[in-house]
């Protein structure tokens, strides 16, 4: 890829809460599937003089589910938006450390934001369509940043049909695509938005809290289309909820008070975790 120009633990006696069950399977990949896609080192994250991400070196492999879990407040969603350069668009928020994408630099002179981002594409918690917007035009709005982009109506036409359709979202909204957004409902929202960030064909797609505002029904369809994903795309999910983690991720980082924890498999977090404070955690003893 080319780019251009500590929270303390809760100490009332509380009783263990049950083990999350993993239900992915172990699946074995080919080894060009398990190069390191994004790779950090010694990342920091500051608002003003505060650091909420604190010396995090972590891997994370292409095409494969990485989820951050941890409590509220520990820096998972500030951890995401370092990965495509969202972070620094906060007022007197900066980043120190590498990140790498892909073997690339994201940071420094001669690296374009916007260029990240066109490889690093971005769901928010809750669902960001363009309210102005049709469902084409939504799908279509990413591929105007590109300013190599020169798509007439039929090239465009074909990417939307096919991001709508890797969202899973085609076969319901392919008798109105030039109706509002607005119209869909929440999880169909949410699914348009992946679908938009999915135009760009980007090689990464990070995911913040993606279900936390979606009915069971709705979030059961992106945890499903999440878990397809990784066969295409690297996908970072940012998660409060244990369960869904253990469904969706093949590998699972936890984060507390801005610093990594433990990062495995997440079969091996959730049964055999290393750390002390990973088992305190996902048994719920605080959090």
């Amino acid at each position: 890829m080319h780019l251009s120009t500590e929270v303390a633990p809760d100490q009332r006696p509380v009783s263990a809460a049950p083990r999350p069950q993993v239900n992915a399977p172990e699946t074995e990949r080919p080894p060009g599937e398990t190069q390191p896609c994004i790779v950090t080192t010694k990342l920091c994250a500051f608002f003003g003089d505060h650091a909420a991400i604190k010396n995090v070196s972590m891997s994370v492999p292409q095409r494969a589910v990485t989820a951050i879990i941890g409590p509220s407040g520990c820096g998972k969603s500030t951890l995401l938006r370092c990965f495509n350069r969202m972070h620094e668009t906060v007022p007197g928020a900066r980043v120190e450390g590498m990140v790498e994408v892909l073997g690339s630099r994201i940071y420094g002179a001669g690296t374009s934001p916007i260029a990240v981002r066109r490889h690093v594409g971005m769901v928010f918690q809750r669902p960001t369509p363009f309210p102005t917007m049709s469902i084409r035009a939504n799908v279509a709005a990413g591929l105007k940043v590109d300013p190599r982009s020169h798509r007439d109506r039929g090239d465009t036409d074909e990417i939307v049909q096919e991001a709508l359709a890797r969202a899973g979202l085609w076969s319901e909204v392919k008798d109105r695509l030039d109706k509002s957004a607005m119209a869909l409902s929440g999880g169909q929202q949410q699914r348009l938005c992946i679908a938009r960030a999915l135009a760009t064909r980007p090689r990464v797609i990070l995911l913040d809290e993606p279900t936390a505002s979606l009915d069971p029904l709705s979030t059961q369809k992106v945890e499903e289309l999440v878990y397809e994903l990784r066969n295409t795309v690297t996908v970072v999910i940012v998660t409060h909820n244990m369960q869904q983690a253990a469904r969706v991720s093949d590998r699972t980082a936890f984060l507390l008070g801005g610093e990594l924890v433990e990062l495995t498999t997440t079969r091996d977090l959730f049964t055999a975790p290393r750390d002390p404070r990973t088992e305190a955690y996902i048994t719920g003893r605080f959090g």
